[in-house]
């Protein structure tokens, strides 16, 4: 049976008191209609068409071609906003989930496991419910003295013994797909909101002699729906436990869980430890055995096994195998380690190729730089790469020597087995195996140092006079 998805993100989200629409909002860093179009397709919902309304630009950027869109230019309730997709999917058989853009939480084996249940017995529709000890907010799935399902009824037109359910209804919904739009028409908004609610289908189809059905989800998590900055807060939570758990069963280890932040498409290699304070963003790759933290911040880079990375920043950035970076070394977009690499203390790299076996233990910049296999970059030595008005481009070949202190004014090329010396301002090439030291010759000017001292001590006594 053809499966299909109705996501729902035409609401404005005012309770988040934020600029950015509501279902972009990002939850361990991808936006909440990121995560739920991803679990439909899990579930292999085929077409998924996502109703939009406020921020509709916004999220066909985010999503892109990702999914099929109808506009919703009046929000008049959940019922209004699916019969949108009449258009799309009015016609064609098969089972739709509709689910809520604000629901990061449903897992893709919630959703395969309501889809089985629906499917085996065909249901016209199958509820996702869940139980909670304080259900206010939410709707309630009233059944008969039976267990079977007879209505839904929203909090604000619950009668007392209707509020006293603890059986909520999650927004997550399966039907039969014609049945579905064709009670969609008999739907009124005669109810305390004067709106067109979606669960009114559930009594339609119900009083129609329909199957309904009902699957309950033993993680109440999943029901979450966020509607405000609370609630952000608490799908981030649940995320994170959630995502730590996979990466740990999974043979990572993470050694403080609760001060570790692993983002949803960061993907991790066996015998990897993670220390406290380490972030992991974007679409960020790591290897197996490698040691990241403590307090290092990643994000979209790719890191090779048995890396070290201490107490640094990485964006945007490719490690090789074996390499270690830090304490406080910052990779910017474009540095390249390869492997066996020693990036050390407050370095930085920024687009730059640093070659196997080569290293920058501290103090240094190299910028806008190709550096070759077994090179040595001293302490202190910077690639002067910009004039102020363009970026230029130094070399450095195999088995270069670069003293501390030095400035290799690009552009500029420092040839294989090249040496320079410490202190060295460089502006011109080298050539292998040549020796370059540019500074001024030393002098030293004996007792001139006790005649600047008198000469200061005399100005002071001066102005005291």
């Amino acid at each position: 049976m053809k499966r299909y998805a109705i996501v729902l993100a035409a609401g404005q989200g005012k309770r988040m008191k934020s600029k950015l629409y509501k279902v972009l909002h990002p939850v361990c860093g991808k936006p909440m209609v990121g995560h739920v179009l991803d679990t439909v397709r899990q579930a292999r919902c085929e077409r998924s068409v996502v109703v939009v309304g406020h921020g509709a630009d916004a999220v066909r950027a985010y999503l892109g071609d990702a999914a099929e869109y109808v506009l919703q230019e009046e929000q008049l309730g959940t019922g209004h906003a699916v019969k949108q997709a009449k258009d799309l999917l009015g016609g064609v058989d098969g089972s739709t989930i509709v689910i809520c853009g604000d629901t990061p939480l449903v897992t893709a084996e919630t959703l395969d496991k309501l889809l089985a249940l629906h499917e085996e017995q065909q249901s016209a529709a199958t509820i996702l419910t869940a139980h909670l000890d304080q259900p206010q907010g939410y709707g309630r799935v009233i059944r008969s003295s039976e267990g079977s399902v007879l209505r839904i009824v929203e909090q604000k037109d619950c009668s007392p013994e209707e509020d006293a359910v603890q059986e909520i209804n999650t927004g997550t919904y399966c039907f039969d797909n014609k049945k579905l739009f064709a009670a969609l028409e008999q739907v009124t908004n005669q109810n305390a909101q004067q709106e067109y609610y979606l669960t009114d289908v559930i009594s339609i189809l119900k009083n129609a002699g329909e199957t309904v059905l009902a699957y309950q989800t033993s993680d109440y998590a999943e029901s979450i729906g966020v509607n405000d900055r609370l609630a952000l807060s608490e799908a981030e939570g649940f995320m994170r436990k959630r995502i730590a758990k996979q990466h740990m069963l999974s043979g990572v280890t993470i050694i403080d869980p609760d001060s570790t932040y692993i983002g949803a498409d960061v993907q991790i290699g066996s015998d990897t430890v993670l220390y406290p304070g380490t972030v992991l963003k974007g679409h960020t790759v790591i290897g197996q055995n490698c040691t990241i933290g403590p307090n290092s911040d990643i994000e979209d880079s790719v890191i090779a096994d048995g890396v070290s990375v201490k107490h640094s920043v990485l964006s945007g950035a490719e490690v090789g195998s074996r390499t270690s970076v830090g304490p406080f070394a910052y990779l910017r977009p474009g540095a390249k380690l390869g492997e066996d690499v020693k990036v050390g203390d407050f370095v930085e790299v920024k687009n730059a190729t640093i070659d196997n076996g080569s290293k920058v233990s501290h103090l240094s910049y190299v910028g806008d730089a190709k550096v070759g296999k077994n090179v040595n970059i001293g302490c202190g030595a910077i690639t002067v790469n910009y004039d102020g008005y363009n970026k230029s481009i130094t070399e450095i070949e195999d088995d270069a020597f670069i003293g501390s202190n030095v400035n290799l004014v690009a552009p500029v090329t420092v040839g294989k087995g090249a040496f320079v010396v410490a202190g060295s301002t460089i502006t011109q090439s080298v050539g292998e195996n040549d020796l370059a030291i540019a500074r001024q010759r030393q002098e030293n000017k004996p007792g001139y140092a006790e005649k600047i001292r008198a000469r200061a001590l005399a100005k002071k006594n001066k102005k005291k006079s």
